[in-house]
């Protein structure tokens, strides 16, 4: 049994070491430090929520994407522009809508108050309106930040595609072609099969007037609108008259607008029908004319089967004056996989001069995902590298003559790699890895005899098909077996 008294000891002693005073106490938590930083430096380090590393077979998917899109970009005449990745915060805010607190603030450094650009398009708009320029033709591939809460294909840091037009051009021209390029691009990707959705702001917002909402409304509820691709018209409108104020009867007849959606030049002749209220609203007559123009000539391109003409289409942004629009892959669960429209009043928000403008901006990120997850279920092998000949050196210690073969192949534009090793497998093994298709080997019978043998390979086996090149010829001798 131990006394009362080494008890008490015991006691006060525990009791020190958690009295800030006590002599045990800065012990104590130089104890607690040590620990902490000794799991710290041992722990794994990880990513931020809503970012993502891409290994060199996704890059290569990555790579492969941006080289078909850019080749459309380029197809319609567009130049490229390239802006700071961000921006003063008075140049993006009022903006974006509700989607605005979604902008992410860079602390203040350099006596500006800046924030990361949250899109491409008001950089864009900032620039046109900075530099006088009244027409221009630009895509810009970069990336974009948003403070937001990371899903499947939801990132907080993430590429975007975009192609505007800005300038006076044929009516509804620059409208009909970005929803053009926007179905090449989708085409072209071969990402399954998908629909882009088409609205126009004006129609909206006089459907909203014949529903009897208030102007100082239209935008907000524009935002709720925008929500039905996720949520039931009914959570729908919940919000519309707890949140923003409506009344249930002029909800209701929202919701009886927003429900149509069809083929656009079906739909588009029922809304133009004697006795539409359309018709008797200026800002819809307006953009049923409009529409008509695009949808004519959008039959005419070979691409109206991809339309759907849909009233439920909002786009919460802000600054969407005209033709609205928003690409869905069918039958992925990623949401939209592109989007964009008409902004004629933007560009004059950074200058004394209004120029029309109208844009898309594609989602790659969300399309990276759909092509990946297509070729896993196609079980498709993905090159890493675009190596065409790995120079085989199976003698120890040749570096030397592995730089001047390997030098020969890269002089004359092949793509190339070397290694040296005694080992053979290590050779074939290499090229299997990487898929390279020729080999330049490179033994003791080719050393001493001043000669190469090159070998073809098939899905990375070893075929009988060797031929034997002076080390005169073996780079000509290539070129033409590389271009068959």
């Amino acid at each position: 049994m131990h006394s009362l008294k080494q008890i008490k000891q015991w006691v006060e002693q525990i009791l020190n070491l958690f009295n800030p005073e006590g002599r045990g106490f800065d012990s104590f938590l130089d104890k607690v430090k040590e620990i902490v930083e000794s799991n710290e430096n041992r722990r794994l380090p990880k990513l931020p929520k809503g970012t993502r590393d891409f290994a060199k077979e996704q890059m290569a998917v990555r790579e492969k994407a941006f080289s078909i899109i850019q080749n459309v970009f380029k197809r319609h005449g567009a130049t490229a522009l390239d802006t700071p990745v961000f921006e003063l915060r008075e140049t993006l805010m009022g903006k974006y809508g509700e989607d605005s607190k979604l902008v992410y603030d860079i602390a203040d450094q350099g006596g500006e108050l800046c924030s990361l650009r949250y899109d491409l398009t008001v950089p864009f708009a900032r620039y046109v309106a900075m530099n006088g320029i009244t027409s221009f033709k630009r895509y810009q591939i970069a990336k974009v930040y948003r403070r937001d809460n990371p899903s499947k294909g939801r990132y907080r840091e993430f590429y975007q595609c975009d192609f505007d037009i800005a300038g006076l051009f044929e009516p509804m021209g620059p409208d009909f072609e970005i929803v053009k390029i926007l179905t090449e691009l989708l085409d072209e990707l071969e990402i399954g099969d998908y629909e882009v959705k088409l609205n126009h702001r004006k129609l909206l917002d006089g459907m909203l007037e014949i529903c009897g909402v208030p102007p100082e409304k239209f935008r907000t509820i524009c935002s709720s609108i925008d929500k039905l691709d996720k949520q039931s018209f009914e959570q729908v409108k919940k919000e519309m008259v707890e949140e923003k104020g409506l009344s249930s009867e002029i909800a209701d007849r929202i919701g009886n607008f927003v429900k149509e959606k069809g083929a656009p030049l079906e739909l588009l002749s029922k809304l133009r029908q004697e006795g539409s209220e359309f018709l008797d609203n200026q800002s819809s007559r307006e953009a049923l004319d409009e529409l008509s123009i695009m949808f004519e000539a959008l039959e005419r391109s070979k691409c109206s089967h991809r339309i759907v003409f849909d009233l439920s289409l909002a786009r919460g942004l802000d600054y969407y004056t005209g033709v609205i629009f928003e690409a869905v892959c069918i039958g992925a669960e990623v949401g939209s996989i592109g989007a964009g429209g008409r902004y004629d009043n933007l560009i004059g928000m950074f200058g004394t001069k209004q120029v029309p403008a109208v844009g898309m901006s594609l989602g790659i990120e969300r399309v990276f995902n759909i092509m990946e997850e297509l070729n896993e279920k196609q079980k498709q092998v993905i090159r890493p590298t675009e190596t065409q000949v790995l120079v085989s050196i199976m003698v120890d210690n040749k570096l030397a003559e592995a730089a001047g073969l390997v030098s020969q192949l890269w002089d004359a534009k092949i793509n190339a790699e070397y290694l040296v090793s005694k080992r053979k497998e290590k050779h074939f093994n290499r090229a299997k890895e990487s898929g390279i298709p020729w080999m330049v080997m490179v033994g003791e019978k080719e050393l001493s005899g001043g000669f190469v043998t090159l070998k073809k390979l098939e899905k990375g086996s070893e075929e009988k098909e060797d031929q034997t090149c002076s080390r005169d010829s073996f780079v000509g001798e290539l070129l033409k077996l590389l271009s068959c």
